[in-house]
């Protein structure tokens, strides 16, 4: 079923979410897109680093299927102004417009708590994902040449950037 057929919403993270965004984290967070998979060893844990409401989640018809998160870059009150996000959307439903939708409600949410800078890294061999947040207007402003060991090769770490106050 497209997105297209499907009722998506678009709300915070609960308490009850857990078990699916850390499902979809095992399926996402792998070589290809991450210096190593994730793996979550339990639910507290996960709970600990992503607490309900640290994440606006993509609900297509009761099902979670994508998440945004959030998270202060350093704790400084001189870079309250600044979050830091990451994204991941199932393999299920990818391809239909969450992760553009899911990032468009970021910028809501982060405009209405006062940041004025979105910021993210990602992979340098993840074309997929680096086209993307270009799409969702993110521009490079940083590279971290050979910063990890991937797949028998190098990969950079991109810092990313979307400017709410331009």
């Amino acid at each position: 079923m497209k997105l297209y057929e499907r009722t998506l919403t678009i709300r915070v993270s609960r308490m009850k979410d857990a078990q699916a965004l850390m499902d979809i984290d095992e399926l996402v967070w792998t070589e290809r897109t991450a210096p190593e998979p994730l793996r979550w060893t339990s639910r507290e844990e996960f709970l600990r680093h992503c607490p309900p409401e640290s994440q606006l989640v993509a609900d297509a018809d009761g099902t979670v299927c994508g998440y945004v998160g959030f998270r202060e870059p350093t704790g400084l009150a001189a870079h309250a102004h600044v979050c830091e996000i990451n994204i991941a959307v199932h393999p299920a439903y990818q391809r239909e417009g969450i992760g553009t939708r899911l990032i468009g409600e970021a910028k809501v949410w982060a405009a209405g708590q006062g940041k004025l800078k979105l910021r993210l890294r990602v992979l340098s061999s993840n074309a997929g994902a680096i086209r993307f947040y270009r799409k969702c207007g993110f521009v490079e402003e940083g590279r971290l040449h050979r910063e990890y060991r991937v797949g028998g090769g190098y990969a950079d770490e991109i810092w990313m950037a979307y400017f709410l106050d331009v």
